[in-house]
């Protein structure tokens, strides 16, 4: 799963086996086992199209809910990458390797809370498919009639790679930086004595862990091993959990990353006014070129 370079912490490795299970789970209407429990529907996520009245807020995101923006633009470049990659096999009459769907993979050192107490760990929106796929954008290509030589395979993967490029470019640095930036943050005094409580709180929801690290370990085990019938359930467990737990420490670290982004701002400021102008319809353009929409998870 492909992300932003940062050095954030994520639950990435079970967000699409989960996402598999649980929409499995949440959409069977036959009937059980006999004397089987009833199936917990997992809360659906919604899109939003919606974009922050401040671009800053989407690049440079310091609470939870503005990680929705930062995921949204991240799906666009991989989908941008794909489209080329798929457009440039198209092309050339080959297929290319299959890869992991396209998701929405949350920051775990900016947790949106809100969002992980309604949907737990392993559900997000899902991923909008493009208006017009490059299999169909245009017509008169040749259809897929051999196997890929690995020289095909990297230029077209290469394509896919210069297209993600090409829509990080102008701000990739910055935000880069940025998110060094709320690193430091870690060995914040406040900080450590807050995320210090965290373990005697899980032990109170029935999750015995010593730091946050275990319990995303515990997360990845539960989601991986819980039965498809019972996964909502699991899912809807651990995600109340972790709101429940980290609200007392998102209140000592959100404070602390506005007032980060506060000073990088003014550090940046002339960057960040280029940016103010130009990210917005940079956007667009790709979504233009490539026929996608610009979409954002929501609660």
């Amino acid at each position: 799963m492909i992300r932003p370079a940062s050095p954030y912490r994520f639950v990435a490795r079970v967000v699409a086996a989960a996402a598999v299970a649980l929409s499995a789970a949440a959409c069977s209407t036959g009937p059980g086992p006999s004397g089987s429990a009833p199936v917990a529907h997992a809360v659906p996520a919604r899109l939003t199209h919606s974009l922050p009245d401040d671009p800053v807020r989407m690049l440079f995101p310091a609470t939870g809910a503005e990680t929705r923006w930062t995921q949204g633009m991240d799906v666009l470049r991989q989908q941008a990458s794909r489209y080329a990659a798929a457009s440039c096999a198209r092309d050339a009459g080959i297929s290319l390797p299959e890869q992991m769907p396209v998701a929405f993979i949350p920051f775990g050192d900016i947790p949106d809370l809100d969002f992980i107490d309604r949907h737990g760990f392993g559900q997000s929106a899902e991923v909008p498919a493009p208006a017009a796929g490059p299999l169909t954008a245009r017509s008169g290509n040749p259809a897929v009639t051999r196997s890929a030589d690995p020289a095909a395979i990297r230029r077209c993967s290469g394509a896919g790679s210069a297209a993600a490029r090409r829509t990080r470019e102008a701000f990739a640095p910055l935000q880069e930086e940025w998110f060094r930036e709320l690193a430091s943050l870690r060995r914040d005094p406040a900080t450590i004595r807050a995320l210090g409580a965290l373990p005697g709180c899980l032990a109170g929801h029935g999750f015995h862990v010593h730091d946050e690290d275990a319990f995303f370990g515990l997360v990845d085990s539960r989601l991986l091993t819980a039965d498809t019938t019972d996964l909502p359930r699991v899912n809807r467990e651990l995600g109340h959990a972790y709101a429940s737990c980290m609200r007392p420490v998102e209140a000592v670290r959100e404070p602390a990353r506005l007032r980060l982004r506060t000073r990088f701002v003014d550090e940046h400021a002339d960057q960040i006014r280029e940016l103010r102008k130009t990210l917005v319809p940079s956007l667009r353009g790709t979504e233009e070129e490539y026929g996608l929409r610009l979409s954002f998870p929501a609660p």
